[in-house]
């Protein structure tokens, strides 16, 4: 197992550096032709070990087991308020060689495998058995299991609060601040919330004496699952900390009880006879009974308070607030596996699901965004946005042009969760760490060599509200750019790394609007606006055709 932890760190850690490739509007490319420079291996990362085979024909081989994080002996620990640890790129590569980051992802492959369609073993050529949206049973005396339906019930009185906070009437550019007041009434109730849908049994979980309760490092994850009070935003790394506070109930035994009612009522049909315990059907309840709910509260919050995207980088992100529904959404629409031993698939669709290009068809999105959490998030988008797809959502079209089926994009997608989310300063800067997700190192973690996108953070840490730190007295390192008359020369300019990206050019979808003239002579001789700094000889033509002068971006899974 040991040798099977370092080979898991090496195939997540593993992705290119290049920059991302848009498709152009009239092309329908497939993204995922396989790259050779890139690293090859049939099963992704949530594969089980190769039995070895015995030297006795007649003894059977053991059945091999997935990772997956368990539940934590009952004996006392230490709890203590998760904390900020991520504060230069430094901190970045250290966080992937901890603990936490170990637990993440298995957690997320834990309940991304839980959701792959099974073939019936009575009929291995018939239809198979899919986990669709519909198929959780809707109250407990329908089979849902009670531990799923605390949690629901947690997630509607936090929804009912908006109607307590609503939307200001007033003018405002960005978010609307009664998102605050939204905010600020989750944190007052959210110790009540846990105190009534979470059993004393979690909650009273040994500690030591110099321990903090447990529902501290809980509190912590459920606040920051709903966006920045202060930046009034919402991202991917607010949806890292709710998969984190399911974590966190996954390893305080809450789920504990349930898996055998969850295998026994999956579908919404009460099978008694089966009484052998299920995890993986307790798992994919709590994706289509949890996080999927979750999801819906945080699209109304998005829609009632207009919030910004947080780390996103825009029309070039995925998605500007989720990623999860990407993840479990194709994972339902994978090709079906035969046995829980059998690894997941690394292409082809199940029997009857809908073509990966049907993605840019609005009538489809609306017969499956009920059924599947792929759909769900992009009939959100439609929603939310006009205008062609390929336009708004290009990188979604592009992952549309996929041949090789849904099990070609749930990998891509989960590489790209680890590339974009977990190996992004910006995004998981923000991730606090506790004893249940903690900053300990993995003893059995892969050597981590730093990305070039973690190699160029700050190396200083001050909050995004205040100005850097003035200068030191005398002459500093003057930036390759500078020259002895050239703007921004001077000290105290700010860091290039702080500057937003130029918009895309030259190849790929074409940029709608007419580029900016170029500066007159005077306006260039003129320094720049206080706080801004200025932009270095050549930057206006990397502007307007070249990709120099963008902030490099991780190349998609299924980028050529």
């Amino acid at each position: 197992m040991c040798a099977y932890r370092v080979e898991l760190q090496a195939i997540v850690h593993s992705h290119s550096q290049k920059n991302l490739i848009q498709p152009h509007p009239t092309q329908h490319l497939d993204p995922f032709r396989p790259n050779p420079r890139e690293y090859t291996h049939q099963q992704i990362t949530m594969d089980p070990p190769k039995p070895s085979p015995s030297a006795s024909s007649t003894t059977p081989l053991e059945k091999p087991s997935f990772p997956a994080i368990t539940p934590l002996p009952k004996a006392p620990r230490t709890f203590q308020t998760p904390t900020k640890r991520i504060n230069t790129g430094t901190d970045l590569a250290t966080f992937l060689t901890t603990t936490a980051y170990r637990d993440i992802l298995l957690f997320l492959l834990q309940l991304n495998r839980s959701l792959c369609p099974r073939r019936n073993p009575t009929r291995p050529t018939g239809p198979s058995t899919t986990y669709t949206l519909s198929s959780v049973p809707s109250t407990p005396e329908r089979g849902l299991p009670p531990s799923i339906a605390r949690l629901q019930a947690l997630l509607a009185e936090a929804e009912a609060l908006i109607d307590l906070a609503p939307p200001d009437p007033g003018p405002r550019r960005f978010g609307n601040v009664s998102f605050r007041k939204w905010h600020e009434l989750l944190a007052e109730r959210a110790p009540a919330l846990l105190s009534k849908h979470i059993p004393n049994s979690v909650l009273a979980f040994p500690a030591t004496p110099s321990s903090e309760p447990p529902a501290a490092e809980l509190l912590a994850y459920l606040l920051g699952s709903f966006g920045s009070a202060q930046r009034l935003d919402y991202g991917t790394g607010h949806e890292l900390a709710f998969l984190a506070f399911l974590g966190s109930l996954y390893k305080l035994s809450y789920f504990a009880d349930d898996t055998t009612t969850a295998a026994a009522s999956e579908n919404g049909k009460p099978n008694p006879a089966a009484a052998a315990p299920d995890t993986s059907a307790l798992d994919r309840t709590i994706v289509l009974g949890v996080i999927e709910p979750y999801l819906r509260v945080i699209r109304r919050l998005i829609l009632t308070y207009t919030l910004e995207p947080a780390g996103s980088h825009g029309v070039w992100g995925l998605d500007d607030h989720s990623f999860l529904p990407y993840i479990f959404g194709s994972a339902q629409l994978a090709a079906p596996v035969s046995a829980d031993s059998d690894p997941m698939p690394t292409e082809g669709s199940v029997r009857g699901a809908p073509k990966t290009g049907d993605i840019v068809k609005p009538a489809v999105v609306e017969d499956q965004r009920s059924e599947n959490m792929y759909f769900s998030a992009v009939g959100f988008i439609n929603d939310v946005k006009k205008g062609p797809f390929w336009e708004h959502s290009p990188i979604l079209f592009d992952v549309s042009g996929v041949k090789d089926g849904w099990g070609k994009i749930n990998k891509g997608m989960l590489k790209m969760f680890n590339a974009e989310v977990l190996q992004k300063f910006p995004v998981v800067q923000h991730f606090t760490f506790g004893s249940l997700f903690s900053w300990d190192q993995d003893p059995n973690a892969a050597p981590v060599s730093q990305s070039v996108h973690a190699a160029n953070q700050p190396s200083y840490n001050y909050p995004a509200t205040t100005a850097p730190p003035p200068p030191q007295a005398g002459a500093g390192t003057a930036a390759p750019w500078a020259t002895a008359g050239g703007a921004g020369a001077g000290a105290g300019a700010v860091p290039m790394g702080r500057m937003p990206p130029p918009p895309p050019g030259g190849a790929g979808i074409s940029y709608s609007r007419q580029p900016p003239p170029p500066p007159s002579s005077a306006a260039s001789a003129r320094g720049p606006p206080p706080g801004m700094m200025a932009m270095p000889p050549g930057a206006q033509q990397a502007r307007q055709g070249t990709a120099d002068a963008q902030i490099a971006l991780t190349k998609a899974p299924w980028a050529k």
